[in-house]
């Protein structure tokens, strides 16, 4: 493809929500913290590595028995306030700033338990309810 000799009609797309295809036999819940995995699939967020945080689920979508693709899931990124863990991996306002790993889909912590979990996103604040955490890629 050779550089523009004219206007173009550049197509935007805002990036506010996304439209996946959900894993084969997945479910995934609304308002679950969902992630793309390897091949590309939407999945929920869970305790493994190689999983790529897109959003949160704007519906749910049961694709239980469904092959890779079936149904489709709509994701919005943003900043979201998930449960916090505990005990060491208890995320506090000092961490503020660093990277918060997936525990669940409603979950997160402060380290990727020994490589064990993907990053989840930016942790934006803390409070007495959970972490607000910026994700979305």
């Amino acid at each position: 493809m050779a550089a523009l000799t004219n206007d173009r009609n550049t197509r935007l797309r805002a990036g506010d929500v996304y439209d996946d295809p959900v894993a084969a036999s997945t479910v995934i819940f609304a308002g679950a913290l969902t992630c793309l995995n390897a091949a590309g699939n939407a999945v929920p967020g869970a305790t493994a590595t190689g999983l790529k945080a897109r959003g949160v689920a704007r519906s749910r979508v049961d694709n239980g028995g469904g092959d890779a693709g079936d149904k489709r899931v709509e994701t919005s990124p943003g900043t979201y306030r998930f449960g916090n863990s505990a005990s060491a991996d208890a995320i506090g306002r000092g961490d503020i700033g660093a990277t918060a790993y997936i525990v669940d889909d409603q979950t997160v912590a402060k380290t990727d338990g020994s490589s064990a979990r993907s990053p989840a996103g930016t942790i934006v604040d803390v409070d007495d309810i959970g972490v607000w955490v910026r994700i979305g890629v």
